[in-house]
């Protein structure tokens, strides 16, 4: 772990014609280790990872890098709604434009939820420049308990004062925000994706993290990552934790992360 606080810098990454994409890096003094990409969740943002990507590059000694993806958080809007091929387009078209801007030639990847999943096709993808991968309660298929919660929070959000909440880091994009994560889920056209694909073409290690109590799915996700992970995978359930385990138990992700990290080299 290093002594000093990560020296944090804004981005603007240009995404010709559709607007820009907001990010955000966490650099720890001198480092030679391979950044590590965090890829936010269905309704997250680079300012919802809080202070976790600052303790993630003290606690690994890695530069951390956040960014949000086009339609979330500070980047900017997105119209229309989601293809059901989402999770593949962010590997294939638009982490490309934030690897090349950032001059990532090689990376670690830790994804939160959905961002598991597309740090999964980018890994697979990427060859041997993805040196680990992480992923936190990532979903590998679309399970009943995932569509279950999230109707349940499609009901929750028709309330104003829950969007307002959410507003705070999308502005007049968290109706549209909230839209994108729970009709393109619940889509019928949506219903028989997975992962299942990718995790075979893996290289590099990989390590899933998940609540033993996931309200938006059963630990059968992160066995069958694990499971099929070309690259080797282990299995890290946090008992009493839900959907948010780097946020509920932030001690004991942090440590088993740094860990993981460390032999992954």
């Amino acid at each position: 772990m290093t002594d000093t606080a990560a020296i944090a810098q804004e981005h603007w990454i240009g995404l010709p014609p559709q607007g820009r994409l907001y990010a955000k890096t966490w650099t720890p003094g001198t480092t030679h280790k391979a950044p590590l990409v965090l890829l936010h969740d269905s309704l997250g943002s680079v300012a919802l990872w809080r202070d976790f990507p600052a303790q993630l590059a003290q606690a690994t000694g890695r530069q951390v890098i956040a960014y949000d993806r086009l339609g979330f958080g500070q980047s900017d809007a997105r119209s229309g709604t989601l293809s059901a091929q989402f999770v593949a387009e962010e590997a294939e078209l638009y982490f490309p434009i934030v690897r090349q801007h950032l001059g990532l030639d090689r990376f670690a990847l830790l994804g939160h939820s959905v961002g598991g999943g597309m740090g999964i096709a980018i890994a697979a993808g990427a060859g041997q420049a993805c040196t680990a991968l992480v992923t936190i309660a990532a979903q590998a298929f679309v399970e009943d308990r995932t569509r279950a919660g999230i109707a349940e929070a499609r009901a929750l959000f028709q309330d104003a004062a829950q969007l307002e909440r959410l507003a705070k880091y999308h502005g007049s994009k968290a109706r549209w925000v909230v839209d994108a994560w729970t009709e393109t889920w619940l889509s019928p056209a949506f219903s028989d994706w997975n992962v299942d694909a990718w995790l075979p073409r893996l290289q590099c290690p990989l390590l899933a993290i998940h609540g033993e109590r996931d309200e938006y799915g059963s630990t059968a996700h992160p066995e069958r990552i694990a499971r099929q992970a070309g690259g080797g995978g282990q299995t890290e359930i946090i008992a009493g934790a839900h959907h948010m385990p780097h946020r509920e138990m932030a001690e004991q992700v942090l440590g088993r992360v740094r860990a993981f990290l460390a032999q992954a080299g």
